[in-house]
């Protein structure tokens, strides 16, 4: 195992529990999907595993360890995390903001050197926003500061990537830059991958295992393939769904196109 929770129970009080005794796996090169529907506590359930909120009960395990027990040093040097892009005031540049990813490797008082600057330059570019780095954060779209944020979470080189909707203000276009750079990490460079997504039909084109989440304090998680159906869909999200398989240039494709709201 590389990264998983073991027993998480968290509400913000007594009388509101928003999820229970949650326990999932992450394997080197795996990606995960946190689905369910608006509301459901998806993104407070990443901030429970990355340690910003506290567990009730249960604890989060990297490579063996608890957070409990690490200097937060040592794991933000193994995890990235990708927050949901908010307007910023701060007069940084793009390039600015890329290089912050570098922060867990550089020491205090040391100046970015030629592989952090590398580094910088690949993640802009593989993006495709390297005619971005010089224009102030305060001046970028949603979906552009999305990218952003992005190439500062690849530059930091983690284990494990955690992604809150990191589609979330991108067109078609960068939706699919976005999963395809996902793969292509968990394949290539063997990062583990973690998303809350409101898309089930990406979590089926791109994710090994599934997590989703109901209103009721219900939760089911295993293989993608057989968390994502059409009964589950209807169960969870209220919504008639059907599970479409297409089949392009011998590749076969996953996808789900709903029908209508749950009468």
């Amino acid at each position: 195992m590389r990264f998983g929770v073991a027993g998480g129970t968290f509400g913000y009080h007594k009388n509101h529990i928003l999820f229970e005794d949650v326990s999932f796996m992450v394997k080197e090169g795996e990606i995960l999907t946190i689905l369910g529907p608006n509301g459901v506590g998806k993104t407070t359930f990443l901030k429970c595993m990355m340690g910003f909120l506290k567990w009730d009960k249960g604890e989060t395990v990297i490579q063996g360890k608890s957070f409990d027990t690490m200097k937060n040093i040592d794991i933000w040097k193994k995890v990235s995390y990708v927050p949901q892009a908010k307007a910023t005031l701060f007069p940084y540049t793009v390039m600015e903001m890329v290089l912050m990813g570098r922060n867990p490797h550089i020491g205090v008082l040391s100046m970015p050197s030629d592989k952090d600057m590398a580094l910088c330059h690949w993640a802009l570019k593989e993006l495709n926003i390297k005619k971005l780095k010089e224009k102030a954060i305060s001046e970028l779209s949603g979906g552009e500061l999305q990218m952003v944020l992005m190439a500062r979470a690849l530059v930091s080189e983690p284990d494990i990537l955690i992604l809150d909707e990191p589609e979330s203000n991108l067109d078609i276009k960068n939706q699919l830059v976005i999963l395809d750079m996902i793969q292509k990490l968990s394949v290539k460079k063997n990062i583990s991958c973690i998303i809350n997504t409101h898309y089930p039909a990406h979590a089926l084109k791109i994710s090994d295992k599934t997590i989703m989440f109901s209103y009721d304090k219900n939760h089911i998680y295993g293989k993608t393939k057989d968390i994502i159906n059409e009964n589950n869909i209807r169960k969870f999200f209220e919504v008639d769904a059907r599970i479409l398989e297409l089949v392009e240039n011998k590749s076969s494709f996953k996808t789900l196109l709903p029908i209508g709201i749950c009468k």
